[in-house]
């Protein structure tokens, strides 16, 4: 039986750009265009939860790390490069072939698995961090995807997502600009509709148990063809959502 928030038309169409992942001409540029921007978010936020050293290379020694709708593993290889045990899940088969073919030639460990957050979420297994990373805006009941986010979390966890806004903006630059006139992304991959505003996740994140932090904007400078941290959040943003301690217990937001 499918999962509740998986969107059987998203599967396939990923399934169909699996092979252009570590094309970083291809459709996927804008998203290793904006790794570097993410990873030092997840640096900080990961710092500022469990008391760590900023500046420590491999900063996610030790941690466990869930990045839900991997793909091909793009984000993957580089938090493993920052210590961490990274478990890659993805409900589009060709997308895990993919990234276990790179991550192999690459000479990294990650447990790459064709499964969805909820089939994780019903088994024992849990991690001190969850990703869910250009992911909310794809899932088909938020409400039932959260709730799995939450579940595979050990208490004290952390669940660190970025998405799109649902804004006017964020239609002309996402979906006209980037998938119809510069062509920066194949044109279907957003649908406007199902896009969040940072109080709607955040509502979604505290009914399934979570306590957020304060949203805040990733932006992207097409002149120098990078993305960077900023106030700004009327396009994409990031939001992070702290799992209490002990189980039923509270937790104060992240700012």
């Amino acid at each position: 039986m499918p999962a509740p928030s998986v969107n059987a038309a998203e599967v396939e169409r990923f399934d169909r750009l699996a092979s252009t992942w570590w094309d970083q001409e291809g459709p996927m540029r804008a998203l290793h265009a904006m790794n570097p921007a993410r990873l030092a978010w997840i640096r900080r936020e990961t710092a500022s939860h469990f008391g760590l050293d900023p500046s420590e290379r491999r900063i996610l020694a030790g941690r466990s790390v869930l990045d839900i709708g991997c793909g091909g593993g793009i984000l993957c290889e580089p938090l493993a490069r920052l210590g961490a045990t990274v478990t890659g899940i993805d409900p589009a088969g060709e997308n895990i072939e993919v990234a276990k073919a790179h991550g192999e030639r690459s000479g990294l460990a990650i447990d790459y698995r064709n499964a969805t957050v909820e089939e994780l979420a019903g088994e024992t297994e849990r991690f001190d961090i969850a990703l869910a990373m250009e992911v909310v805006e794809h899932v088909a009941d938020v409400s039932a995807f959260m709730s799995a986010c939450e579940h595979v979390l050990k208490p004290g966890g952390i669940l660190l997502m970025s998405t799109l806004n649902r804004t006017l903006r964020s239609f002309a630059f996402a979906i006209v600009g980037a998938e119809y006139v510069l062509r920066w992304l194949p044109r279907g991959t957003h649908d406007w509709e199902k896009f969040l505003t940072p109080e709607e996740l955040a509502s979604q994140a505290r009914r399934a148990g979570l306590a957020p932090g304060k949203a805040e904007g990733l932006f992207f400078d097409p002149l120098r063809w990078e993305w960077r941290l900023s106030r700004d959040t009327a396009v994409n943003y990031v939001l992070s959502a702290r799992k209490a301690a002990v189980p039923g217990g509270s937790v104060r937001p992240n700012r």
